[in-house]
């Protein structure tokens, strides 16, 4: 790859980086926020919780595909600006906020210019060969993950000098990196790759329209959402379910999410890359999927707190899966669509975002209850274990050779009109 090339997805992974640190330091801070400002116990204050996370997911869905059409016409460089300074606001607001009303409209304004990720992973596409972009879209998500591994310690640390500490320190992270960013960080995308921004493509309801009109992309997405649906089964309970089978509080449980972040980390972003060459995006993709649903298995039927390590470590092999999985549909998507594709997952993980966490939590209330008919607290997790084992089953329908192929519809419209008609499909190879 050419120096100018690694700099410039150098910048884009630092930029990513300091927005997952910033969103990171307000993780342990906003429960107690939020109760302190709803003035209720722990109880009402999970209710507000609740809604503010489902706010956040419902606002990215509807605004994740227009941003991903938008980085198509203008170029990444300018909605990756708009995704930080967004995040910039809502901290702002966050850390002024009187009324539980204000912190709504920072969730609002952070879930409506949320493009971090597809963005990122757009503008990685644009300069990185086909074969190349599993491996990279794993530092991707190794730079997430970092983020969020760091972000809540400081968070915590942050929040001894009040509450609204961590909240100003994210503002102003997210202040120099928009600077830094509009320094430092070059477009990606030629004007002869860019398309017309179509609202029929561009609306949430078009953009989820355009993952089933092709029968592999419509697979993909399939797989897409069990894994997310898994993951987000697991979230809403998994420290009520430490805690209930195994006594685990604060320190337990952070320890043992600290210990599963580092491990993707390093899975996506040392291992993938040659995981991937030996392996192939597909046979990684179903690997991954397997360790996650032995990880989530061993979770339903911990006893013990070894277990919930064991299963810690099979979950971060289980990381190979989503940069994998990314990896073939950007390849199916082809140059032009990529900001187009990667807003459509984003919005499909939205979706699911919403529903997952809700039916995991229902799942695990039936089944822990005292008087329960079968009592099994593990039930969420048993969920996200078949999940995961669906989405295996999904991707192994298809061949390699339809993986392949790169996604042409005859009702697509052209590039830009002065794009040249034998245009390279992927650009030159770095």
């Amino acid at each position: 790859m050419s120096a100018p090339r690694r700099a410039a997805i150098g910048f884009a992974l630092f930029t990513l980086a300091i927005d997952a640190l910033g969103i990171g330091l307000i993780i342990p801070i906003v429960p107690a926020l939020v109760r302190e400002l709803s003035g209720g116990d722990a109880a009402g204050a999970s209710g507000w919780m609740g809604v503010l996370v489902a706010s956040f997911a419902a606002t990215q869905f509807l605004a994740a595909p227009v941003l991903g059409a938008l980085s198509d016409r203008f170029g990444r460089r300018p909605v990756i600006l708009l995704s930080v300074a967004g995040l910039g606001a809502n901290y702002v607001v966050l850390a002024l906020a009187p009324s539980i009303g204000w912190l709504f409209l920072g969730r609002l304004l952070a879930g409506a210019t949320s493009a971090n990720i597809s963005a990122t992973t757009a503008y990685i596409a644009d300069l990185t060969p086909p074969e190349k972009r599993a491996a990279r879209f794993g530092l991707v998500g190794a730079t997430f993950g970092l983020g969020f591994v760091l972000g809540p310690a400081l968070g915590g640390l942050l929040g001894a000098y009040g509450l609204r500490m961590p909240f100003a320190v994210a503002a102003g992270l997210a202040g120099a990196n928009a600077l830094f960013g509009l320094a430092m960080l070059p477009e990606s995308l030629p004007p002869e790759r860019r398309r017309p921004f179509v609202w029929l493509r561009a609306n949430p309801v078009g953009s989820l329209g355009t993952l089933v009109a092709d029968p592999v992309t419509a697979r993909l997405s399939a797989a897409w959402c069990f894994t997310w649906f898994g993951l987000g089964a697991l979230q809403s309970v998994f420290v009520l379910y430490t805690g209930l089978v195994l006594g685990w509080g604060t320190a337990e449980n952070g320890t043992a999410l600290a210990v599963s972040g580092l491990g993707s980390a390093l899975v996506q972003g040392v291992l993938i890359r040659r995981v991937i060459v030996w392996l192939g995006e597909r046979r990684t993709f179903l690997v991954g999927c397997l360790f996650s649903a032995a990880g989530y298995a061993t979770f339903a039927a911990a006893g013990q707190s070894w277990m919930i390590y064991a299963g810690m470590g099979l979950l971060a092999f289980g990381a190979l899966n989503t940069p994998s999985l990314r990896a073939m549909i950007s390849r199916r998507a082809g140059p032009e669509r990529q900001g187009e594709m990667q807003g459509a997952l984003a919005a499909l993980q939205s979706l699911v975002s919403v529903g997952a966490p809700v039916l995991g939590a229902s799942l695990f209330g039936a089944f822990a209850r005292p008087g329960a008919a079968l009592h099994f607290p593990g039930a969420p997790m048993l969920l996200a274990a078949l999940a995961y084992l669906a989405a295996a089953a999904v991707a192994a329908t298809l061949t390699p050779a339809a993986l392949d192929a790169e996604l042409n519809p005859p009702s697509a419209p052209p590039a830009a009109p002065t794009a040249p008609d034998a245009a390279p499909a992927h650009g030159p190879a770095p």
